[in-house]
């Protein structure tokens, strides 16, 4: 993404964005920060025909561009509730994403031991059990790793 949308996106101007992301340069690594170089702005800037500074549309420098990772860390170098509001939310998806992660793991160890303890059922009930087995393995999705 480039810096004025993730500027608009934590609701700050693209300047005080671009300001405190130089202040904090050491917080983006080169996969979280790409800088344009002087030729590729000057190609992009070319297909704008002008440079119309005063009604904002255009830019006088080259913008930055930012990966997923550097979007996050943006969000936490910056002082406005949006920024604020993002950083939380980031977050909170992660932790969300790790009891997912943590849920499915449990539910195939449970299958796993479960399966175990039919093996003693008539063949019928084990086609049935497997079929069912199957089903919920599908349902975890392709991330799941299936118990040994």
């Amino acid at each position: 993404m480039l810096d004025e949308t993730l500027a608009e996106l934590y609701g700050v101007s693209t300047k005080a964005f671009n300001q405190a992301v130089r202040r904090n340069r050491e917080r983006f690594p080169d996969d979280f920060l790409i800088e344009v170089s002087p030729d590729e702005w000057k190609s992009l800037r070319s297909q704008f025909v002008t440079l119309d500074v005063g009604r904002g549309r255009y830019r006088k420098y080259a913008p930055l561009g930012f990966t997923e990772h550097g979007a996050i860390m943006a969000a936490t170098i910056l002082n406005s509730s949006r920024a604020v509001q993002m950083s939380v939310y980031v977050v909170r998806a992660f932790v969300r994403a790790r009891e997912l992660l943590a849920s499915h793991a449990d539910l195939a160890r449970e299958l796993g031991t479960l399966r175990k303890s039919v093996a003693t059922l008539d063949a019928d009930t084990r086609r049935q059990f497997d079929i069912v087995y199957e089903a919920i393995l599908g349902l975890m999705g392709p991330a799941s790793k299936r118990p040994q």
